[in-house]
């Protein structure tokens, strides 16, 4: 594999972010999910430049919405898993198992 198959970390929280809000996937609610899980202040902007990374590599897909029906109600961008985006978080959540398998992480880090 090339090297930009490769996930970086916040490419993977992306995704899993994406992965878990499914249909509500968009630059506010991936930024809060991922926040609120890893307690990691997060830019909008550094979202969506990751957002823009993913797509560009072929991994997610975006539509626009119509604009929400509130008095200055702005588009949402959502953003779907590809097949190629669901094979490279697959790839790197095995890669990370198969370099922690048989051994007791936990332990072994405590031990340092």
């Amino acid at each position: 594999m090339s090297k930009g198959e490769y996930l970086g970390e916040f490419e993977q929280l992306v995704l899993l972010a994406l992965l878990r809000l499914k249909d509500d996937a968009y630059g506010v609610t991936l930024r809060q999910e991922i926040q609120s899980r890893t307690n990691r202040r997060v830019a909008i902007g550094a979202v969506y430049a990751c957002l823009e990374r993913l797509e560009r590599k072929g991994y997610v897909n975006s539509t626009v919405s119509d604009p929400q029906p509130v008095p200055g109600g702005r588009s949402r961008k959502y953003f779907k898993f590809t097949r190629a985006g669901a094979e490279a978080l697959r790839r790197s959540r095995e890669m990370m198992e198969r370099m922690t398998e048989g051994m007791a992480v936990d332990s072994e880090l405590r031990a340092l």
